[in-house]
């Protein structure tokens, strides 16, 4: 995060926070979540994100890890009804 001009810790914290509740309402493995905040994590130290896109990489994130990790992953159609339509499947 220390790269991040945009984004600072305290988004950074929300965000998890809000991955936190996401991955519990969803009873997802653990492992989901801790490699979910390590992506997001790995993105942010290489490409610039502006804060409007900070709730759409944390999604990204946890929507490739779910796919990888879970037996049964939510789908992308919850994760844009999570996220408040504010974002589109495309």
């Amino acid at each position: 995060m220390l790269r991040q001009e945009r984004v600072d810790e305290t988004c950074r914290s929300t965000l998890i926070d809000w991955l936190v509740q996401i991955h519990y309402n969803f009873n997802l493995l653990p492992e989901t979540l801790y490699l979910t905040v390590n992506m997001f994590d790995r993105f942010c130290s290489i490409h610039q994100i502006a804060r409007r896109e900070v709730q759409l990489v944390g999604i990204a994130a946890l929507l490739t890890i779910a796919k990888y990790e879970e037996i049964y992953p939510p789908t992308l159609k919850d994760f844009v009804k999570i996220s408040g339509d504010a974002y589109t499947p495309e």
